[in-house]
């Protein structure tokens, strides 16, 4: 955290120096922004809290409110709730026409994953299930995962498996190996079939998240399959602000 004297006294008088030219929530923009240009605040530093930003520069909490929305919005922030506002480290990016291991995705960025396991347990699923339709009913695997990087949650992954190819789910450790990693291994992927649309995250998801009820995100639903059938059904939701989804194609002749 900056201290509050050192915003009070540089931040006030660099806000000042802007004119009046653009609306409050425009300048304080502009500020933010040289300041990270500028070298001062580094990717993944903590910048001020809303709170010194609105005693610093003598402006609403709505127009601090304002300009942090629209930069986390633009991905030149990040917003965690609960604990702070940081400069990003620019979007993370996944693949669109691969499965990959995310781990390994966030090690390849120069940073560190974390795994946090809210649950992992069996279930009774009926036939027609959102994810699983007619393809798996009966007793499945169930387990919901966030994935952070560098402790800013990048995903949260809502898997279902079917027992029958990967019987000795429940019994991983998944904070030191990945769901991908350990069907990779009990299953070699043999199909795949991804769908991708833009969402809002319930509740309880933006929770785990930590973001913004209103936050768009990017919702990747994953079916896999192996030589014995469907291996697992998967929702991996990524907060808009902090992901991108990138892929590459070829066109034959002709």
């Amino acid at each position: 955290m900056v201290a509050i004297e050192v915003v009070d006294a540089e931040l006030a008088a660099l806000y000042a120096e802007l004119g009046t030219e653009f609306a409050a929530y425009e300048r304080v923009k502009q500020l933010i922004m040289a300041q990270i240009k500028g070298g001062r605040w580094s990717a993944g530093e903590q910048i001020p809290s809303e709170n010194q930003l609105v005693a610093a520069l003598g402006l609403s909490r709505m127009t601090i409110n304002r300009a942090l929305r629209d930069l986390t919005a633009d991905g030149a922030l990040t917003r965690v709730m609960g604990v702070g506002t940081f400069v990003a480290a620019g979007k993370a990016t996944s693949p669109l026409f691969e499965v990959r291991n995310i781990a390994d995705e966030i090690a390849r960025r120069g940073h560190r994953h974390r795994t946090e396991v809210v649950f992992v347990r069996a279930e009774e699923v009926g036939e027609g299930h959102p994810l699983l339709g007619n393809d798996l009913s009966g007793t499945v695997f169930h387990s919901l995962l966030v994935h952070r990087e560098d402790e800013v949650p990048i995903q949260l992954e809502d898997r279902y498996v079917n027992p029958a190819q990967a019987p000795g789910y429940l019994a991983q450790d998944f904070t030191t190996v990945t769901p991908n990693t350990y069907l990779s291994e009990v299953a070699p992927l043999l199909r795949g079939e991804h769908v991708v649309e833009a969402v809002r995250a319930s509740q309880d998801e933006c929770g785990l998240l930590g973001i913004a009820r209103d936050e768009p995100c990017l919702l990747i639903r994953r079916r896999t399959w192996s030589s014995g059938g469907l291996v697992s059904a998967a929702r991996l939701i990524h907060p808009g602000s902090r992901n991108r989804l990138e892929g590459t194609f070829d066109t034959e002749p002709g």
